[in-house]
């Protein structure tokens, strides 16, 4: 979970602003889809940024309920809670940080962006836990009654 903050902590450095993937992305999208105007390649970098938004708390989402349960418990509305508490606070920290950095700037929006991606993580770890549920039942249920 560490590791994964300080890939999140990385991203958010002058390297990954929004002016330097801005080149590389747009080249990479004007090379697949040649006929699309400026203004929607840059629509679309603007797009891709705001998705690794909800993909790395998504994974940090993840990380934190596995890292706040306790192993053996079937799943607790409290630890997700938790875990968006805390990639709440982190996504908070992160935006602070990016208010010293030149290049970059907070946002309130990404912050909730960064948080909405880890309770989409949470609602999927549910759904995993429950369908995980569901087939040991099924799978045990009749043996073991």
């Amino acid at each position: 979970m560490a590791v994964w903050a300080a890939v999140i902590f990385t991203f958010s450095t002058d390297t990954f602003s929004s002016e330097h993937t801005q080149g590389i992305l747009v080249g990479i999208l004007h090379t697949l889809l040649p006929f699309l105007s400026q203004e929607t390649l840059f629509a679309l970098h603007n797009f891709i940024r705001k998705c690794a938004h909800v993909g790395e708390y998504f994974v940090l989402g993840v990380l934190l309920f596995r890292a706040v349960r306790t192993p053996r418990e079937s799943w607790q509305w409290r630890w997700a809670f938790l875990a968006i508490l805390i990639a709440a606070f982190y996504a908070s920290s992160d935006e602070m940080h990016q208010i010293v950095v030149p290049s970059r700037g907070a946002s309130i929006w990404d912050a909730l962006l960064d948080t909405g991606g880890a309770s989409v993580a949470q609602f999927v770890v549910w759904m995993v836990n429950r369908r995980a549920q569901t087939f040991r039942n099924q799978k045990f249920g009749s043996w073991l009654s």
